[in-house]
């Protein structure tokens, strides 16, 4: 207990603790006033000059009560207002320390933004740390840390939580001048928030459960790249062209990995360096797909047409390359020229590449009776995503080109596409017809004679349509998934 504590404020299980001494003041005074009222008594009543004697008391007394109230307000013994010595109420106590700060807005966090930063930093000890101290001066918060070691130096990746009133250039000025080179950053999204180990692992299962997955994988895993499918070149090939080893191939802003079926998978990024960290992964990613072979989901959804047929939509892939070519014979010269653009005796040449899903997915629709009678195409084409039809005459016009596109567009908005494009002729009025039915914003551009239509893809205007389920539907019936 502090020696400078007054009597009164002293407590003991929450009560006042009165000292004996001022007890014994006060029983004095008592006693004093007593015979000091007797003596004034006995003077009034034995003394001729009684009432003057009691109006001098009664100055005395009231100049002594005034000179009590100024030395009680001067020297008063009540304990100050902030400090009573009484417990305040549960309610009332603050959960930390009273003496700490309210935030600057009342506990409001400031509001925030996500980035993505990748820098280059000496791998020597304190350079990480004078790094985050740079960062931390200017209140942005690292949520993760990646590390990508090199030869000379390490590449370290952060996603940062920084003030929206900070802009990016103030960073990098900040990472530039605590050491940091070759500084590269971006905005990111709460898709970023996921560690990598557990991205890494659903990128797997994906690419596990659908060959055409890869491509997708590759660029969610390495982030803005171009990733196009070559076929393979053989050892000792005319225009020294060089074979990839079985290791696949890092050059800088370009890794090249050796593909099933003897092709050549390149991953192009131009504005960042590959490090070998990114490089390992991309591998194991694709030798993953090696190993598993050629595989497609196997599901199927039956559609009821308005005049009462039945068909079956599905994915298909090279196994289906009889059925595929049998429905090229039934299709008219025209037909296969709307939809090819090219010598008619060179459409079977095409299928091979068109049912393959290293290239893209592939929709069949296909008859009671078993017969493929239209296919829709959505081909991974570098950063960009090109859907194609072909319907059989006999089954045009009704409704079943519509379908087929909606469900790969919806392929495409579920892969993280931009947009989509279809290249066929002005004369084309069907696949004119379906692409408008869409209902997304459309961009034409005619080039001798050839229409290429984009569709700007937004994810809320798209209608949900799996690529196959189990349910019996109807055309231009939203899907259930059962």
């Amino acid at each position: 207990m502090s020696a400078d504590m007054s009597d009164v404020t002293r407590t003991k299980h929450g009560r006042p603790v009165h000292h004996w001494r001022r007890d014994l003041v006060e029983l004095a005074a008592l006693f004093t006033a007593v015979a000091v009222a007797d003596a004034v008594a006995n003077l009034i009543g034995h003394g001729p000059d009684g009432p003057t004697l009691l109006v001098v008391s009664a100055l005395v007394l009231a100049a002594t009560a005034g000179f009590h109230t100024w030395w009680a307000r001067r020297h008063g013994h009540a304990p100050p207002a902030d400090d009573t010595g009484a417990r305040p109420a549960a309610g009332a106590r603050p959960a930390g320390p009273t003496e700490q700060p309210a935030g600057p807005a009342d506990g409001v966090a400031d509001a925030s933004a996500l980035w993505r930063m990748r820098t280059t930093v000496q791998d020597e000890p304190g350079s990480l740390a004078t790094l985050c101290t740079a960062l931390a001066e200017r209140r942005v918060d690292i949520l993760s840390l990646q590390t990508h070691p090199l030869a000379d130096g390490t590449v370290d990746e952060f996603l940062l939580r920084a003030p929206t009133a900070l802009a990016a250039a103030e960073i990098t000025r900040a990472v530039s001048l605590a050491g940091g080179d070759s500084t590269w950053i971006e905005r990111a999204d709460a898709h970023d928030l996921v560690d990598v180990p557990t991205r890494v692992l659903g990128l797997a299962a994906r690419t596990a459960l659908d060959a055409a997955e890869l491509p997708l994988a590759l660029r969610q895993l390495l982030g803005r790249c171009t990733i196009r499918s070559l076929p393979g070149t053989p050892a000792g090939a005319d225009r020294g062209a060089k074979p990839v080893p079985v290791e696949g191939v890092l050059e800088d802003t370009v890794m090249r990995l050796r593909a099933p079926e003897g092709a050549v998978l390149t991953v192009e990024r131009p504005y960042l360096p590959f490090t070998p960290t990114e490089f390992a992964r991309a591998r194991a990613l694709v030798e993953l797909d090696n190993r598993l072979g050629p595989r497609i989901p196997r599901g199927k959804d039956v559609l009821t047409l308005p005049e009462g047929a039945d068909i079956t939509v599905r994915r298909v892939d090279t196994g289906d390359l009889p059925a595929a070519r049998a429905m090229h014979e039934r299709c008219s010269p025209r037909t296969l020229d709307l939809r090819y653009h090219g010598p008619v005796n060179d459409a079977d040449r095409y299928l091979n590449h068109l049912l393959s899903p290293r290239f893209g997915r592939t929709l069949a629709a296909q008859s009671a009776s078993g017969r493929i009678v239209g296919l829709g195409h959505l081909l991974w084409d570098g950063d960009e995503t090109e859907v194609a039809l072909l319907i059989e005459d006999e089954w045009q016009q009704r409704g079943i080109g519509g379908e087929l596109l909606g469900r790969l567009v919806a392929m495409a908005v579920e892969a993280g596409c931009e947009s989509v494009y279809a290249v066929t002729q002005a004369s084309n009025t069907g696949m004119v017809a379906a692409m408008r039915r869409l209902e997304l914003p459309l961009d034409y551009q005619i080039e001798e004679g050839t229409l290429v239509i984009t569709a700007r893809l937004n994810a809320a205007a798209v209608v949900a349509r799996p690529p196959y389920d189990t349910a019996r539907r109807y055309p231009g019936d939203p899907a259930r998934r059962d």
